[in-house]
């Protein structure tokens, strides 16, 4: 598919997933802007975008993966340094919106962190943001700015298409996950199922019981996010003391932290189906990992909104 692109449209990309953005920019037959991001010995981000961008449409790739906090400096800096140089709208392109899962005050005296990023983005100069899968959609309304909100979900029902499992069942892994799952299992066209959990500790799983019936049947597991692997990984295991009969997972972003890929590797788990939006190393890339591209989701955006055409086709 081609894509029409008009003289004042420009995409960079920084650190974080520089092979989505070429492979987006292979999608738009575009070339990515000119940009040089160095560190000073103390860590200092000096960046430098090496042509003009005056009256331009700018697209700005970055994921707020790990280093986390070292990679939205990164963009905050772009976009100061976009702004500065008269960009005419600078679309931020985050695949990855980190912080979303401090997104209320659990206790007193608890920061709201996710908006705090939304604030920094929107002082900083951004006029308009593309993201995947928030950890909860709601936190679109910690801005004041376009938000376009995609989805995963149809690229990780897509792939389970293909592969025809029969006897499907898909199951949330946790209670705040079932509106998730549900898409999935529509797209699908199969039942729905729950894992009742608790967290004793940070980071600690401790299931309860399984809602729904899984016997004899395929479970997929779907979370917005893999981060140390515990909630999936035990999950898998209870699913098969309770009688189903083999397990996969799937999720849109993987953080694949700490003992992540141990876990996986050791779990019962068939399969993990995974997208990148989060940049996956050579070394995390196991072959229970299967890895989806988000290119083409985030080329259709970019082209609908860089060609004011409607975006909402894409929220489906």
């Amino acid at each position: 598919m081609s894509y029409k692109l008009k003289e004042n449209f420009k995409m960079f990309t920084l650190n974080s997933n520089p092979e989505l953005a070429a492979e987006m920019a292979k999608l738009l037959g575009c070339e990515l802007g000119k940009i040089s991001s160095t560190q000073f010995s103390d860590g200092e981000i000096q960046l430098h975008i090496g042509e003009s961008v005056r009256g331009c449409e700018v697209f700005v790739v970055q994921s707020a993966s790990e280093p986390t906090n070292e990679h939205i400096m990164e963009l905050l800096i772009m976009i100061d340094a976009l702004k500065r140089a008269s960009a005419k709208m600078i679309n931020v392109v985050m695949p990855y919106y980190s912080y979303a899962r401090q997104d209320r005050k659990a206790r007193s005296r608890e920061p709201i962190t996710s908006r705090l990023i939304a604030n920094l983005l929107e002082t900083a100069g951004a006029t308009r943001i593309l993201t995947i899968d928030f950890h909860s959609p709601q936190a679109q309304g910690f801005f004041d700015i376009p938000v376009d909100h995609l989805t995963g979900i149809p690229i990780l029902a897509d792939y389970f298409k293909e592969k025809a499992l029969e006897d499907l069942v898909i199951v949330a892994p946790h209670n705040g996950g079932v509106v998730r799952a549900r898409k999935l299992a529509n797209l699908l066209n199969v039942p729905l199922a729950l894992i009742d959990r608790r967290r004793p500790e940070h980071d600690e799983t401790e299931i309860t019981h399984i809602i729904g019936n899984i016997e004899g049947k395929n479970a997929i597991i779907i979370d917005d996010l893999i981060d140390s692997a515990g909630t999936i990984t035990t999950g898998a295991q209870a699913l098969l003391d309770n009688g189903a009969k083999t397990v996969y997972a799937c999720c849109t972003h993987a953080v694949l932290s700490g003992p992540a890929i141990e876990r996986i590797q050791s779990s019962p788990l068939q399969e993990l189906v995974i997208t990148n939006t989060i940049k996956v190393p050579e070394q995390k890339r196991i072959n229970k990992i299967t890895l989806l591209s988000v290119a083409p989701l985030l080329v259709e955006a970019i082209d609908r909104i860089h060609n004011e055409k409607a975006v909402s086709p894409l929220f489906e």
